[in-house]
């Protein structure tokens, strides 16, 4: 299980998938048959920073063992 703090520190959110859309990360935070919710998690200077982040979280998520996972997006 995946929690990600938005960048703007607003928002906890529980996430499925994380995607690198241009400079945006996005969650998704829910699906159904015919359709995907999906909310921004953060926003960066390029996709390259972007691209760096979700390596981050995927070592977070490495280092987790299996278990629920807490990943902050950093704030640039």
């Amino acid at each position: 299980m995946l929690w990600v703090v938005t960048q703007n520190k607003n928002s906890l959110m529980n996430v499925k998938e994380v995607t690198v859309k241009g400079r945006f990360i996005e969650g998704v935070v829910g699906r159904s048959l015919f359709n995907e919710w999906s909310k921004a998690l953060g926003k960066y200077e390029s996709n390259e920073r972007a691209l760096e982040i979700i390596n981050q979280i995927s070592m977070k998520i490495e280092k987790g063992k299996g278990s629920s996972v807490t990943f902050s997006m950093p704030e640039k």
